[in-house]
């Protein structure tokens, strides 16, 4: 099994070239998004329990959005194997526009509707009064986001993982200024509370589409070209709609299982504390995956850019059987690292600095323990998925393995335990996190049959 890792000199080399700018991008929004959570839980656990909820429906457009950018990566990653530029721009074009549409749909409805919005994920009548004014102004920022993402995605699959980095590090610090400024009043700036934290998302994702915009316009590296990047041509949204919808259909139904979670917790009896505890798990989720994702993203890029040079099926299968060896054994360390650090630093230090009840921390507790016993498993499907089946264009059975056991496992089961039963916390939180362990048996029989190498040449459509 370990013989797979034996690689040509250099494999890994530029492996880790490629993922740890994505990792580190991911690292500072995951780090400076912990402080948004921070910032927020220090006005009370109510106060955090309503950002968790308002934010319900904005994670959804968020994997969205990313399932826009993993279909770019799908088609990209192969015009780059061929040096298609032109074609690299028709397939910006038509991710920029469905970006554009998915969330100005959804600002609009947030702006028009924050209380009805709200009250789809919660009927905790306090938490829809706070709540409600964040909903309404942070859907706008998503706008200009989408179109950040699409570029950021397109250079990221260009083996210029760098450039997301530096424009989401800015973007971050600046929310996180903005947000020590108007949440509580610093530096003469009006004490707004939630809604300040609202504020700071909007600025910071104006000024990361603007310093995007600044890039692309002067970038030559691949060079906008105007004609087909609006007018992207019916050969390429049928590609499109081929090999990137089933990614983006997968991520949009699994971003509205994910919300379905929270929706079910946000209507338990203990739903703010289940809500709070939830917000801080899923933070340290993030930071926890930050490395899965980056391996995750550069798998897709070199499996796609062999694909894309023709390289032979077996060399492939090689290939993504080292990487997601990685991933388990990346997974596995992660695992480790969390069981020491949940009794010397979680219990002790992190959870009591945001003010939760002793119910929600002990939620919070069995959470992250039931977490530790996933994540080698989670770290594997992170691959499989996101990089290896849908760089190989089997994007179809990558969302089947990505949906069916969140709807027929994990979202089943935690509405038994959590609304009919009212089990006990912790068999409540294994239903959380049951999707984990029903994914990576059958990713590698995928795995193993090939059939998920796409013999359909991609390149050279248009």
């Amino acid at each position: 099994m370990f013989s797979v890792l034996r690689q040509k000199p250099g494999f890994y080399g530029r492996l880790w070239k490629l993922a740890l700018p994505m990792i580190l991008q991911n690292l500072i929004t995951t780090s400076l998004g912990f402080v948004d959570t921070f910032m927020v839980g220090l006005l009370g656990n109510d106060e955090l329990s309503a950002v968790t909820a308002a934010n319900t429906p904005i994670f959804l457009v968020q994997v969205i959005i990313f399932g826009i950018m993993s279909g770019l990566t799908v088609l990209v990653c192969q015009y780059w194997g061929k040096e298609d530029t032109v074609s690299i721009n028709r397939v910006m074009g038509i991710a920029a526009y469905a970006g554009i549409i998915v969330s100005g749909i959804t600002a609009l409805l947030l702006f028009s509707f924050p209380e009805g919005v709200m009250a789809l994920v919660t009927n905790n009548a306090k938490l829809i009064e706070l709540g409600a004014p964040y909903v309404r102004i942070v859907g706008i920022s998503y706008v200009f986001n989408a179109v950040s993402s699409v570029y950021v995605g397109m250079q990221r699959s260009t083996e210029n993982p760098g450039f997301g980095m530096r424009v989401f590090a800015v973007s971050m610090f600046l929310n996180t200024f903005l947000n020590y400024c108007l949440i509580f009043g610093n530096l003469g700036a009006p004490r707004l509370g939630i809604t300040g934290a609202a504020a700071a998302t909007l600025a910071s994702r104006v000024v990361e589409f603007a310093i995007v915009l600044g890039y692309a316009l002067t970038n030559t590296r691949i060079p906008l070209v105007p004609k087909v990047l609006f007018h992207p041509g019916k050969a390429m949204l049928k590609s499109a709609v081929v090999y990137a919808g089933p990614v983006i259909l997968n991520e949009t139904l699994w971003g509205l299982g994910t919300t379905m979670m929270t929706v079910i917790m946000g209507h338990m009896d203990i739903s703010a504390d289940m809500l709070a505890a939830y917000a801080i798990m899923g933070n340290i989720d993030k930071f926890s995956t930050v490395a899965c994702f980056g391996v995750a993203g550069a798998s897709a890029v070199m499996v796609g850019k062999r694909i894309g040079e023709q390289a032979d099926k077996e060399e492939i299968y090689s290939l993504s059987c080292c990487l997601l060896l990685v991933s388990f054994l990346l997974g596995t360390g992660i695992a480790l690292a969390l069981a020491i650090v949940l009794p010397t630093v979680f219990i002790p230090i992190l959870y009591p600095l945001f003010s939760l009840t002793e119910t929600a921390t002990d939620v919070a507790v069995t959470m992250c323990v039931v977490y530790i016993v996933t994540m080698p498993l989670k770290a594997f499907d992170v691959t499989n998925v996101t990089g290896i089946l849908r760089a190989g264009g089997d994007a179809r059975v990558a969302a089947i393995l990505d949906l069916c056991p969140l709807w027929l496992v994990a979202v089943p089961l935690t509405a038994l335990t959590g609304l009919v039963l009212n089990a006990p916390i912790p068999l409540v939180c294994c239903a959380i996190y049951s999707e984990n362990f029903c994914k990576m048996p059958v990713g590698i029989v995928r795995l193993r049959s090939r059939k998920w190498i796409n013999d359909v040449t991609i390149c050279g459509r248009s």
